[in-house]
């Protein structure tokens, strides 16, 4: 799909669990283009690690997705250093337990969808007052899979975390559709990540599209482009952009 790629130059973007997999990748990718770029994640190493690959362009903080005061406090500062928010990437997600639902323990279920769901919801309601800040052409992607539109057996908890995040950006895209806040769900497909390995450990991940391969389709999101021709809340697919 043709598009012109969007100017990151003195744009800032936020990017939760950016510490590894597919949110390093493109928090590397938009740093290298001029962006300011804050990552989260919840082991401090990591973070560290990532930040130093992107001599000062990448910010970093160590804090839990459903956490209202972290988030708080991370949005004050990014007021502070740069004043509004054009873009924020809820990629933080765990995987949880696979198997039967059946036989799923319900403690680890409620994990799951504290991450994947109010973790996202939690943060896009924090960081809002920066996006409006930011004014037209600010963008909020919600990383969503295969499974969120076609359950499987076996991934019962993410898959209905993945399902209601569909829902929730359509609802987020809906309220913020004439404010200019475009509101999008990214499915990655399958990727070379340790979440991947996790779930299918029989797949050769050299044969897999590496994280940053996605990086167009997260470009074409952030194009005029997309707000011109995606409605609100739609949810494309990485593929669609593979070369």
């Amino acid at each position: 799909m043709m598009f012109d790629e969007p100017d990151l130059a003195d744009k800032t973007a936020l990017i939760t669990g950016g510490s590894a997999g597919i949110g390093r990748a493109i928090a590397l990718a938009f740093a290298a283009r001029g962006a300011e770029v804050w990552i989260t994640g919840r082991r401090r190493g990591p973070l560290e690690e990532t930040a130093a690959l992107a001599e000062g362009r990448i910010h970093w903080r160590a804090l839990d997705v459903t956490d209202i005061a972290a988030n708080t406090a991370l949005a004050d500062s990014i007021l502070s250093s740069s004043g509004s928010l054009d873009i924020l990437i809820n990629n933080a997600a765990i995987l949880g337990p696979m198997g039967s639902l059946e036989n799923t323990d319900l403690d680890e279920v409620r994990g799951v969808w504290d991450v994947n769901i109010h973790g996202v919801y939690v943060t896009t309601k924090v960081m809002l007052p920066l996006m409006r800040r930011a004014g037209p052409g600010a963008c909020v992607i919600n990383l969503s899979s295969g499974v969120g539109r076609q359950g499987r057996a076996e991934w019962g908890p993410y898959a209905a975390s993945k399902f209601a995040l569909e829902g929730l950006t359509q609802c987020w895209a809906d309220e913020l559709k004439d404010e200019g806040v475009s509101v999008f769900a990214l499915n990655p497909g399958a990727t070379a990540t340790t979440m991947r390995a996790t779930a299918k450990p029989q797949e050769d991940p050299k044969t897999l599209p590496q994280p940053v391969d996605l990086l167009p389709a997260f470009l074409y999101l952030l194009s005029e482009q997309a707000r011109e021709k995606e409605v609100p809340g739609a949810s494309i697919d990485a593929r669609d952009f593979l070369s």
